[in-house]
């Protein structure tokens, strides 16, 4: 019987650049919305609470693995997480997203917030240890298993939420904070940035293996104001966790994608709006990369997906290493046979050119 432990699987190969025999895919956002089992799971249950709940966090992880024999299971968690377990006055509104009880409004307001600590991580590892557990338990004489991704917020994300009080269009308020007071977003970026790497962290040391930093929001930034003021603290948040490889992924981003891989990123995941083999171009062609079929696909039929997903396919031919996945999160309205089927096809596409 071979070793669990002498196993490589695809994800982690391609994550290093390598090329597996197989195609590795997964979805950003997987793990519920869509899921008919993840509505029963999670009824009654606050979206915060859920995550923090370690039996919950740990099942509704597993559910898409069960299902679509996706090649990595993405830890189920939100952006937020980190900042509730701080103390921070947060919630997660129906149709909305994240409120905040008390925007970040003043320098007197980031002086108050940045005395918080992380404090208590051990529901998130022993959610991980849950899912490992599960993961690694493998029939007899059955060399594989599925890797768990860990996932935080990026700083300008956490900034941005902390700031706007809810999701915003442009994040004008934060974007200001920025040059108004300097100084004053030194702190508040830092201090997101020590905990989404203490919450990293935490996710590597239970067992996860690579991490994804989610920038949702950096899109919105001017490429001088990225570099500036925000990629030193993304790199910041990937140098707290060394010994695994590390995503970073932002939605609007291709402006960005060398700055963001230039914060510390072993991979660079791609939305929808840039084509893989234009990325691999702007990127000098030693980047990993991961995306980026269009969600919008999903539901416009199986010829038109296919034929997008195979596009997407070839075009990352041209990367060293490349995991299939959306160019953003799964819609929660998507059939999840769909899903199933996508990955089936994907596997079934020739792992290089």
């Amino acid at each position: 019987m071979v070793s669990v432990t002498e196993i490589v699987p695809p994800l982690v190969e391609a994550l290093s650049g390598r090329r597996p025999s197989l195609l590795p895919v997964w979805f950003m956002r997987q793990a519920g919305r869509s899921l008919p089992e993840y509505r029963t799971t999670r009824a009654g249950v606050g979206m915060l609470e859920s995550c923090l709940n370690p039996e919950l966090a740990a099942e509704i992880t597993l559910q898409p693995v069960r299902r679509h024999q996706v090649d990595a299971a993405i830890f189920f968690s939100d952006i937020m997480v980190p900042l509730r377990l701080a103390g921070v006055g947060v919630d997660i509104a129906p149709g909305v997203g994240p409120v905040l009880d008390d925007p970040v409004k003043s320098p007197a307001d980031v002086r108050d917030l940045v005395a918080h600590d992380l404090g208590d991580t051990s529901m998130i590892r022993d959610a991980i240890r849950l899912i490992t557990a599960e993961l690694a338990s493998t029939p007899s004489g059955d060399a594989s298993w599925t890797p768990v991704i860990g996932f935080a917020g990026a700083p300008f994300t956490l900034a941005a939420y902390l700031v706007e009080g809810r999701p915003s269009r442009d994040h004008l308020a934060a974007r200001a904070l920025m040059h108004s007071h300097p100084t004053s977003w030194d702190a508040l970026m830092s201090w997101c940035a020590r905990i989404s790497g203490q919450f990293l962290a935490a996710q590597v040391d239970a067992g996860v293996s690579a991490v994804q930093l989610f920038d949702s929001w950096a899109g919105s930034l001017r490429e001088d104001d990225y570099v500036a003021h925000v990629a030193p603290y993304s790199r910041a948040v990937l140098d707290a966790v060394p010994g695994v490889p590390k995503i970073h992924f932002g939605t609007g981003t291709g402006h960005l994608l060398p700055a963001m891989r230039d914060a510390g990123a072993d991979v660079v995941g791609v939305d929808y709006r840039t084509p893989l083999d234009e990325a691999n171009t702007i990127l000098g062609g030693r980047t990993p990369l991961q995306g980026n079929i269009d969600p919008a696909m999903l539901a416009a039929g199986w010829k038109p997906l296919t034929r997008h997903a195979r596009d997407v396919v070839q075009r990352g031919y041209a990367a060293p290493g490349h995991v299939v996945n959306l160019g953003h999160g799964v819609p929660p309205t998507t059939d999840p046979d769909v899903l199933t089927r996508l990955v089936e096809f994907v596997h079934g596409l020739p792992a290089t050119a």
